[in-house]
C-alpha cells in the first residue's frame, strides 16, 4: 500500500486537493501523528526522531503547508459542478476545530481562556510563545500564524451529558420530545432543583483516560453519595466535575505560563445550557463572557477568511470586527466559597488517592487496556 502511495495527507488536505486540485494543506490543521515540528509550525527536520517512530512516512509523501489566512487555491469547474461552489472562488486555510474555536470566541491574547463545552471538554489559551502545559504533550498550531493553543482537555467531557441522557433521562427525553423542545432546556431544570455542591456529591470526570492528564489508567468517580440524592444531584455532579477539571487545567496552563487569566469565553453546544455556564463561573471565581454565537469554530475559520481575502487587514481587527459577547456571566461569590472548599480540600485529592485503586482494577479486570 505504502509503494502505490503518491501523497500522505490529512483530511484537510485531501478536501483542499478535491475543492482546487493542489496538493497543499493549512499548518494549523497538522494535528496527528506525522513528523510535524509543532515548535517550528513545519515539517520535522531529517534528525527528528518521528521520522523513526512513523517510518512508512517519507519527505516526498508530505505536501507544502501554508500558514492560516493565506490563499490555498482556487475553486475547480469540476468542484463548483460537484458542489455548487462557484468556480474559481478562493479557499483559504483555516486550522483544526479547536483552533478555530479558540479565535471565533475572540481569546487572541493569553489573559483569554476558552471553554469549549463540547463533545471533549477543552480549555485553550493562545500564546506566541512555544510552551508544554503537559511535558512531551506539544501545543496545538493555533488558527493564526506563529502562535500556538495551549490546551488541556477531558477527553469525554460533555458527551457526559449524552451519557446521563441514555442511561438516566428517559423521563426527560420523552417530555422534551412531547414539547419538541431541547431536551437539555429540561436537565437544567435538574441542576435548579440542586443545591450547588450536589449534596456532597463530587464526580472526577474521566469516564475515558487521558494521556497523560490524568494517566492512562484513570478512572471516573462518583464519592459521597447519601440516600438524599436523586438524578438531579447526580446531573448537577457531572457539571461541576467538568468545571472542576477544567479549572484544574487552567491553573497548570497558569502555572505554567505565569500568565494570569482574567477572562473566561465559553462555546460549544453545552455554552447554551445556562445553568452550566453559571456553575462554571462560580467554580472558576470569573466572569464567563457567552458569544452571540456559540458556534465559534465556523466563525473562527470565516476570520481566517476575511483576513486571506483582505476583508480585514489582521486578525486583531477581524476578530474586533467580527466576534461580539452576548452575556457576561458574573460569579456567584458564597457559591463560589463553597465550591473553592471542595475543590482544593475534596476534587484535588481524589486522583492521587485513587490512582493506586485504578490501577489495581486495571491489573484485575484489564480495563483500561494497558499498552
Amino acid at each position: 500500500m505504502w509503494e502505490k502511495t503518491e501523497k500522505f495527507v490529512f483530511l484537510s488536505g485531501y478536501l483542499t486537493y478535491k475543492l482546487t486540485g493542489e496538493l497543499v494543506d493549512s499548518v494549523a490543521c497538522q494535528v496527528g501523528f506525522v513528523p510535524f515540528d509543532y515548535k517550528k509550525l513545519t515539517w520535522a527536520s531529517q534528525s527528528d526522531w518521528k521520522w523513526q517512530a512513523l517510518p512508512p512516512i517519507m519527505p516526498e509523501l508530505l505536501i507544502p503547508l501554508k500558514p492560516p489566512g493565506d490563499i490555498l487555491g482556487y475553486i475547480t469547474p469540476e468542484a463548483s459542478h460537484a458542489t455548487g461552489i462557484p468556480a474559481g472562488l478562493p479557499l483559504v486555510a483555516a486550522a483544526a476545530d479547536k483552533a478555530c474555536e479558540v479565535l471565533g470566541t475572540g481569546c487572541l491574547s493569553p489573559d483569554k481562556a476558552c471553554l469549549s463545552f463540547g463533545t471533549t471538554a477543552t480549555v485553550n489559551t493562545t500564546q506566541f510563545k512555544y510552551l508544554e502545559v503537559i511535558p512531551l504533550v506539544p501545543p496545538y498550531p493555533a488558527a493564526v500564524p506563529h502562535a500556538y493553543n495551549l490546551e488541556v482537555q477531558i477527553y469525554r467531557g460533555y458527551w457526559m451529558i449524552e451519557w446521563f441522557k441514555r442511561e438516566f433521562g428517559q423521563t426527560e427525553q420523552t417530555m422534551a420530545d412531547q414539547m419538541n423542545v431541547e431536551v437539555e432546556l429540561l436537565l437544567d431544570d435538574l441542576i435548579n432543583h440542586s443545591e450547588p455542591g450536589a449534596m456532597g456529591l463530587v464526580l472526577q470526570p474521566y469516564w475515558s483516560p487521558g494521556l497523560k492528564f490524568p494517566g492512562p489508567e484513570a478512572k471516573g468517580a462518583i464519592i459521597g453519595f447519601g440516600d438524599v440524592h436523586n438524578r438531579s444531584h447526580v446531573y448537577r455532579a457531572i457539571i461541576e466535575g467538568l468545571a472542576y477539571g477544567l479549572r484544574e487545567g487552567l491553573e497548570r496552563t497558569v502555572k505554567r505560563t505565569h500568565q494570569p487569566v482574567n477572562q473566561i469565553v465559553v462555546a460549544g453546544g453545552g455554552s447554551q445550557s445556562r445553568a452550566a455556564v453559571q456553575t462554571t463561573a462560580d467554580i472558576f471565581g470569573l466572569p464567563v463572557a457567552v458569544p452571540s454565537i456559540y458556534e465559534a469554530s465556523g466563525l473562527g475559520a470565516a476570520i481566517d477568511a476575511t483576513v486571506g481575502l483582505g476583508i480585514h487587514s489582521d486578525f486583531t481587527s477581524a476578530v474586533e470586527s467580527m466576534t461580539s459577547i452576548g452575556e457576561i456571566i458574573e460569579p456567584d461569590l458564597n457559591n463560589h466559597s463553597l465550591y473553592n472548599d471542595l475543590y482544593y480540600k475534596v476534587y484535588k485529592k481524589l486522583y492521587r488517592k485513587l490512582q493506586p485503586l485504578y490501577e489495581k482494577i486495571r491489573d484485575i479486570t484489564g480495563y483500561p487496556t494497558q499498552f
